[in-house]
């Protein structure tokens, strides 16, 4: 039970309900498109693997169960704790297809057709059956439906021979997206040739050449120790991969990526990086290591080579440690290869110009000279560190909920960063180690206004811009001080309202404000009198002598929230809304816990209590509307009689006014 509570206080969006499309016809029906089958494969005399497959309808699918905050909610298996067996690992889903969802601006992965997920057990004694659960959220193009909650049971009896590892999900735990990697690689690669572009590491390539081309015998023998060289490179920073892999191990490494101490203990790491690149320190290794290393590197033949590779890694430390370190920072988010495959592609970076350079040695001409222009280049890549340092802390304070670092505070904190570092650029702020200048170069004057104009960019999110060029970084809109943006004055005093943070809706209040009835609160921004409980509302209703106004809705539907910025604010509709009818929201999402006394059997799935608040409505809507998706609107009367037929997502101001038209005078 701790680990289901764990999980559902991990998730940020309990659900997307969504009608997409603008003409779709209103039908009341019962959704169920994903069915689960189960199976069991031996694989030794206490070995199985417990493999749970979903069956989907065409035109629908289901989340992975790795999803990112801010995302849909995913997949989640229960296991029904006992001491007659243990889990071996966690649950290893298939490869899936991963798809940049333009709703959460955010890439999401998901299953469609058919999916199946394998745990793998070991017996302590002799059992039967095992008994689980899997909590899901199934959408289409046009809608989702609110999580469901199945029970499964595997029967060991039955269970199938097996070799090994032949699962079908089994090659997924090494599968963390071919694109993932990719962009790790070419993130790396560009990072590696950024790093060139350094104090520590520029200077060293007409340094280097030269060595090669007046000890080498023959032209044919300076090409061969360059490549040479160059490989050595590669596999010095390859082998650093591959070390931190096996230290923290793969797995660990992605599992890192949502600890909070994870993000805490980087969050400090990147400043450190971006106050030594910004000239406060310098980051170095013991100088005894370079002395060592440059002796061996004098014997010459292969191992002298090597040694010349180390001692370019341990010189330039001060300058590609922070981008060295920072790309293991991400690399590791990512698990898996990342880690080699990112310090691949930053050493192929580095070692193409000392190589090629090397073979031409004519090119060296072409090279501009060394100056005050690495250290601005060593300078913009500090401020860089530092606004990507806060992802991480933005990170630990999502998972923690504590509100510290909303979406307002993020912004604010990259404006003064990216401002700050326009105004370097323009040269009206100097560091440490900057050069005496009296005027700025045409490259460093267009760096400045690319970084004032992101700056000013990123102004308008400050009241409520999505700022779709950089979503991924900060927190979510609903993740924030002002949800409608900085600026909005409430038009009157109004209780506690719905918080993402809390998994719940509303709040009592604890005195009643004039004009506020007992279970009603003022919904902004436009105070529109709106119940949370249905037998409150109805009774209100009752006592007004108003219809009443049933809204389906949810937390995380974005549909409902369209509804509610575009149809609602409309004069005619909002007219209606505040003054005609008796609005009742009931939010199927709902996370909180009824009270004990509240949880009744479900008829939909006996021997199961309703315990959430959102199942007592999505129940009561199923059941009654025969439907279960959102946003749902009935009209009905003081004895609970339907007065028009109901309508879902209409985004036609004017039609929606005419269907609240037509109930109201059927009303009267």
């Amino acid at each position: 039970m701790n680990i289901r509570k764990q999980v559902r206080l991990s998730i940020w969006m309990v659900c997307l309900f969504s009608f997409l499309s603008w003409t779709a016809p209103v039908n009341a029906q019962i959704f169920d498109p994903v069915k689960w089958t189960t199976a069991v494969e031996k694989v030794s005399d206490t070995e199985y693997h417990l493999i749970a497959t979903a069956l989907i309808e065409k035109d629908w699918h289901i989340y992975s169960q790795n999803v990112d905050k801010g995302g849909p909610i995913p997949t989640t298996f229960f296991f029904t704790e006992s001491a007659d067996f243990k889990r071996l690992g966690k649950v290893i889903e298939e490869k899936g297809h991963t798809i940049q969802d333009a709703t959460f601006n955010m890439q999401v992965k998901s299953f469609s057709d058919k999916a199946k997920f394998v745990q793998k057990i070991k017996l302590e004694n002799p059992v039967k059956t095992v008994k689980a659960s899997v909590e899901f959220m199934v959408c289409m193009d046009t809608r989702c439906l609110p999580p469901k909650e199945v029970d499964l049971v595997f029967d060991l009896n039955k269970a199938k021979l097996t070799k090994g590892n032949t699962v079908a999900g089994g090659s997924a735990k090494k599968d963390k997206g071919t694109k993932g990697l990719w962009s790790i690689f070419i993130i790396a690669f560009l990072s590696g040739f950024t790093a060139l572009l350094t104090p520590c590491v520029f200077p060293m390539i007409p340094m280097t050449v030269s060595y090669f081309t007046k000890q080498s015998k023959n032209k044919a023998k300076g090409i061969s120790n360059a490549i040479l060289y160059g490989v050595f490179i590669i596999v010095i920073y390859v082998l650093l991969g591959t070390v931190v892999t096996k230290v923290f191990g793969s797995e660990s490494l992605n599992e890192l990526s949502t600890n909070v101490y994870f993000n805490l203990v980087f969050f400090v790491i990147l400043v450190v990086f971006a106050a030594s690149f910004l000239g406060a320190f310098e980051l170095s290794l013991p100088s005894s290591w370079s002395t060592k290393v440059d002796a061996q590197a004098d014997r010459g033949g292969f191992l002298g080579i090597f040694f010349m590779a180390l001692a370019l890694a341990i010189v330039s430390f001060s300058c590609t440690g922070p981008i060295v370190g920072t790309l293991l920072v991400e690399s590791a988010t990512q698990g898996g290869l990342a880690p080699m495959i990112g310090m691949f592609g930053f050493s192929l970076a580095i070692a193409l110009p000392f190589t090629l350079f090397a073979i031409f040695p004519g090119w060296m001409n072409s090279l501009p000279k060394s100056g005050g222009w690495l250290n601005t280049v060593k300078v913009v890549l500090g401020f860089l560190e530092l606004a990507f340092a806060f992802k991480f802390l933005s990170n630990a304070d999502l998972v923690l909920q504590l509100h510290w670092l909303e979406r307002e505070v993020f912004l604010a904190i990259w404006i003064a960063i990216f401002g700050a570092l326009a105004l370097y650029l323009f040269g009206k702020i100097t560091l440490p180690h900057d050069s005496p200048q009296d005027r700025i170069s045409v490259g460093r004057l267009m760096l400045g206004l690319l970084s004032l104009t992101f700056t000013i960019y990123m102004l308008p999110g400050m009241w409520g811009a999505p700022l779709n060029l950089i979503s991924a970084f900060p927190p979510a809109q609903h993740y924030s001080e002002s949800p409608y943006g900085v600026g909005y004055q409430k038009l009157a005093k109004i209780p506690a309202q719905p918080s993402f943070g809390d998994f719940g809706v509303g709040s009592e209040k604890t005195e009643h404000e004039a004009g506020v009835p007992e279970g009603a609160h003022l919904m902004p921004p436009h105070d529109i009198l709106a119940f949370n409980d249905y037998d409150k509302g109805l009774a209100y209703a009752r006592k007004v002598n108003k219809p009443v106004l049933i809204d389906f809705t949810g937390q995380a539907c974005v549909n409902c929230r369209k509804m509610e910025q575009n149809v609602w604010p409309q004069d005619k509709v909002l007219s209606v809304l505040k003054n005609d009818v008796v609005l009742i929201s009931l939010y199927v999402d709902d996370r909180r816990m009824l009270a004990e006394e509240d949880q009744v059997e479900s008829k939909l799935r006996p021997g199961k209590k309703l315990k959430r608040i959102g199942e007592k409505w999505t129940e009561f809507q199923t059941i009654k509307y025969k439907t279960n998706s959102q946003p749902y609107y009935v009209l009905i009367d003081a004895d609970e009689n339907s007065l028009v037929a109901p309508v879902a997502y209409t985004p036609d101001a004017e039609e929606y006014y005419n269907w609240l038209q037509s109930g109201i005078k059927e009303y009267k």
